[in-house]
């Protein structure tokens, strides 16, 4: 049950002490002083005048202020504020009409799911209320401007945080949607910055052992993941990112760990992971060599068994 928010209700996270960082915080700020100026933004958010300035201050602190995101989940009414803010731009999307202004706001409200999504005490209710599902228009969109583009990057810089903790109820929510499909359409058409990001959160879905199976269990999906990835590389041949490889090396490394993945990638690895086309977009990338060295192994080694 959400609490009427005022400082005095905030209970444990009123430890000023504890939830500011002390190696951000400015020398003049009194944590006191920084607490009661948090309470106030947010309470800011629940009001349409305030909102769009206050958004934007939240959101530049929500590093330094350690306890920003049970404050923003348990006062009154600041979840559903947020909400408004993104429910308010799917107007604009189709057609696509997107301001760089609307872009920024909205982006501000999503900088602060964001943060909600990464605290351990806030991260399960966030899923809980199916939260994520809300940034998904964002994720179809298709429009190449920047306030779009800002817009995706921003929504799947949220699920980034959800699956970088490695919670196995984070990959179940998300193989009960349809994030897949909408990571791989922007592996596809986003910018590098998007790309490199959407495949991450593929990856991070890959290693779980649940996320494998689901992935390998069909001939489709292992496909549908596989021609996407062999896109990518074959688009690095010319704009080689070693960002953007090595994260498209560990899934083609933990798809090998699939018995009937790694009979398929014999045939469907791309060639320039083979040879030495990237030896040089690798040279300093000691972790991304060795797991493209352990791939190669694990599909010859499968040849090898065959014959």
């Amino acid at each position: 049950q959400r609490r009427k928010h005022c400082p005095a209700s905030a209970n444990k996270h009123t430890s000023t002490e504890c939830m500011l960082d002390p190696a951000q915080r400015p020398d003049h700020t009194r944590p006191e002083d920084e607490a009661e100026k948090i309470f106030h933004l947010v309470l800011e958010l629940t009001n349409p005048e305030q909102r769009e300035a206050a958004l934007l201050e939240l959101s530049k602190r929500r590093e330094t202020f350690i306890d920003l995101a049970p404050i923003l989940w348990h006062s009154f009414g600041t979840i559903s504020a947020l909400l408004q803010e993104i429910v308010a731009i799917y107007p604009l999307l189709s057609p696509p009409s997107l301001t760089a202004q609307a872009s920024n706001r909205v982006c501000n409200a999503l900088a602060l799911l964001q943060c909600v999504a990464s605290h351990p005490e806030t991260r399960t209710l966030f899923l809980n209320a199916h939260i994520p599902l809300f940034l998904y228009p964002f994720l179809n969109t298709i429009s190449k401007t920047r306030p779009f583009e800002y817009l995706r990057l921003t929504s799947l810089g949220v699920i980034g945080a959800l699956v970088k903790v490695d919670d196995p109820d984070v990959i179940n929510f998300l193989l009960s949607t349809e994030i897949i499909p909408l990571c791989l359409r922007i592996m596809e058409t986003g910018s590098e910055l998007s790309k490199t990001v959407a495949t991450f959160i593929v990856q991070k879905i890959l290693l779980d052992e649940t996320g494998l199976a689901y992935i390998c269990a069909t001939a489709e999906r292992f496909y549908a993941v596989s021609t996407v990835l062999g896109n990518l590389v074959g688009s690095l041949v010319d704009q080689p990112s070693a960002r953007l490889l090595k994260h498209i090396v560990r899934c083609y490394l933990r798809l090998s760990d699939n018995p009937r993945a790694r009979e398929a990638l014999r045939q469907c690895l791309p060639d320039v992971l083979r040879d030495a086309t990237f030896s040089a977009c690798l040279k300093d990338d000691v972790t991304t060599k060795r797991w493209l060295t352990q791939l190669l192994f694990n599909i010859t080694e499968s040849t090898q068994h065959v014959q």
